[in-house]
Formats: C-alpha cells, structure tokens, sequence
C-alpha cells in the first residue's frame, strides 16, 4: 500500500511540475473529494525571466566549455544555483563569471564542485532523491509543495523558492529526513 501510495504521489508530483512550468493554477482534486489549489509565488514575467536565464546561461556554458564541464542552472526569481562539477579552480570562475553577468540575475550561489563530472549513475541517483523529496513534501501536507523548487547533485539538496519560514523549516526538515540525502542548502527567500 505503501509503494503504491508513493508511486501515486511522485506521478501527481511530477505531472504537477510539467503543468506548472507554465503560469496557469492547477486544481487538483483529491481521492477524499477535496482540491488542492496551486500556483506560482513568482510573477508570470518572473517566471519567464528565470526561464530566460537558465537557457541563456547554459547555451553560454556548453558554447564555452562543452563537455569538459557538467553545470546545471537553476534560476528562480533571478537567484541563480550553479550545480555540478568542473575540472579547474579556474574554469569555475569562468563559470560563475558568465552567470554573475547574465541580464537579470540578481544573486549567484556557486554550489560547483572542482573536480571529475559525474557519471550517470550519480545523476540517476540525484533525480531519483530529487523525486523522493517532492513525494514527500506532497505526502507530509504542510505546504503547497510546488512552492519550493528542489534540485540535487552529488546528494545535497538545494531549496529555493518564495516562502515564509514556517515553509522553509518544514521543507528543510522533510528533505533532511529523505533517505540518501547527505545535506541540505535552503536558498529561499522569505514572504513574513
């Protein structure tokens, strides 16, 4: 019962996340007959320019480094998270330079490890915790679980999103609990 509740929960989870790259609320109803209202924190311009950001940062990256750097880019409301792993201190300045100086960005967290890129059974097991901690965020109730964006790399968990403090120690302390997290980075800006 367990397995399928969770399966459940990561499929209403991850169709969730794809409608809600768009700007549009989504009702989802529940088996009890009740509805879940949700929506973005962030403007609808917010949203596009994170958007923006993120493609225009990477296309900068793989056009610079291609394959000898592996960096995910994550905006939201202008925070950009660099994630990933690249082979020289000074290639990770390279990096975080081209992010610093990418219209609209109001703040880098370099989060990039200097070092060999990973392999795929590493960033399998990043999208798979990644999956673990959002089910279990749908699962605990304590707040709209699309308002807190989670990326993991190397098994820490970074948390963005707009949220008051209540939500972010909620979140903090669901993904903290997640098996296979190592650590957990809150990159959140607060509403209270």
């Amino acid at each position: 019962m367990r397995n399928r509740l969770f399966f459940a929960l990561f499929a209403l989870v991850t169709g969730a996340s794809i409608v809600l790259s768009g700007c549009v609320p989504l009702v989802l109803a529940g088996a009890a007959g009740g509805a879940l209202v949700v929506a973005d924190r962030r403007s609808v311009g917010a949203q596009a320019d994170d958007e923006a950001i993120e493609l225009k940062i990477a296309n900068n990256i793989g056009a610079g480094f291609g394959d000898r750097v592996h960096v995910n880019v994550t905006s939201y409301n202008g925070l950009v998270l660099l994630t990933g792993e690249v082979p020289t201190p000074e290639l990770k300045a390279s990096v975080e330079q081209i992010a610093r100086t990418t219209a609209k960005v109001r703040r880098v967290a370099d989060e990039m490890t200097v070092g060999p890129v990973s392999g795929i059974g590493s960033r399998t097991n990043d999208s798979y915790i990644t999956s673990k901690v959002k089910a279990r965020f749908v699962e605990a109730n304590k707040f709209a679980a699309n308002l807190v964006k989670v990326v993991t790399e190397r098994q820490v968990v970074y948390l963005m999103g707009l949220v008051s403090h209540a939500e972010s120690d909620a979140a903090a302390q669901i993904a903290a609990t997640t098996s296979g997290v190592v650590r957990v980075v809150k990159l959140f800006e607060y509403t209270d």
